[in-house]
């Protein structure tokens, strides 16, 4: 009898499906950094997101029995989990972000930013005037744009993307979370399709992941879009064109909130002059600056 075979008989409830995708995680020897960091939260929010539960489901009712079908399913998605090694937002379709929830797929990153930090004190004290305009380049699945316009009521806001896929999944959230007033998505290829456009507030979170790292990832990073992850060998191509550009897409005001992640260093070697504003982030993370149009425009004259 298989493994499979075995579970379905021998399990009953939920509770029982909790307990045995742990044990199949703690001895499958994963990696954790997509919404949770242990084998114990990763089982619970399968089991639950399978089920279509809350997490906070009364435990009273955890002892219920499953169906065939609701057994079949989980058992589907623990051997996906460990051995595709797919991210478990993926396999559930949702991922949460700012305490939000987001659609995502294959065609998305999973929202991870630690940009988050700023979008919580409203990029205070950088942001010195209220962002009527912002755009988010390179969107994904729109976290960061939709976020900052549930944040800033009054504003109107751009999610720009190369990938047509991606940005079919941003027009969803974007649903999803009722902003079709204020926010559109926009197919670009970097700042191609936004001519004639300035912003407030332009925020990036953008493929940086030098081949190196990307290389010795775990294999759940292999299951992302590898055009939202890298960007040429020090993972900066992307990032030297867009900062010969970005100045003429600002406001005399506004600020850029950019992310290079660990190639914070390659970025400082590339730049030694310019006065990057590097973030300390409350809830983690590395990598993130903040520049204004002054010294976009300086940065050219280097």
């Amino acid at each position: 009898m298989s493994r499979k075979q075995t579970a379905i008989r021998d399990l009953h409830s939920i509770k029982d499906f909790i307990r045995w995708t742990f044990t199949r995680f703690q001895n499958a020897n994963l990696f954790y950094g997509h919404g949770t960091d242990n084998a114990w939260d990763e089982a619970v929010q399968l089991v639950m997101g399978a089920l279509k539960l809350p997490l906070d489901f009364d435990r009273d009712m955890l002892d219920c029995t499953l169906t065939q079908n609701e057994k079949k399913h989980i058992l589907k998605l623990v051997h996906r989990r460990i051995n595709q090694r797919e991210p478990l937002p993926y396999l559930l379709g949702e991922a949460w972000f700012m305490g939000l929830p987001f659609h995502v797929t294959k065609d998305t990153l999973i929202p991870r930013s630690p940009i988050l930090s700023l979008l919580e004190t409203e990029f205070s004290p950088w942001l010195m005037h209220y962002p009527f305009n912002i755009l988010d380049m390179c969107t994904g699945s729109g976290c960061l744009g939709i976020a900052a316009a549930l944040i800033f009521e009054d504003s109107e806001v751009d999610l720009s993307d190369i990938s047509d896929a991606a940005l079919t999944v941003a027009q969803q959230n974007i649903h999803r979370h009722d902003v079709d007033d204020r926010v559109q998505t926009i197919h670009s290829d970097m700042f191609a399709g936004l001519e004639n456009k300035q912003y407030d507030l332009i925020i990036c979170n953008p493929p940086y992941v030098d081949q190196d790292d990307f290389q010795s990832a775990p294999e759940e990073f292999h299951n992302e879009p590898e055009i939202a992850l890298t960007s040429g060998e020090d993972g900066l191509d992307f990032t030297h064109q867009f900062l010969s550009q970005a100045a003429h897409y600002l406001n005399d005001d506004g600020i850029l909130v950019y992310e290079v992640g660990n190639s914070e260093v390659a970025l400082q070697a590339a730049y030694p002059d310019t006065p990057f504003m590097w973030m300390e982030l409350e809830q983690g993370g590395n990598g993130v600056f903040i520049l204004t149009k002054e010294q976009l425009i300086e940065l050219l004259n280097e």
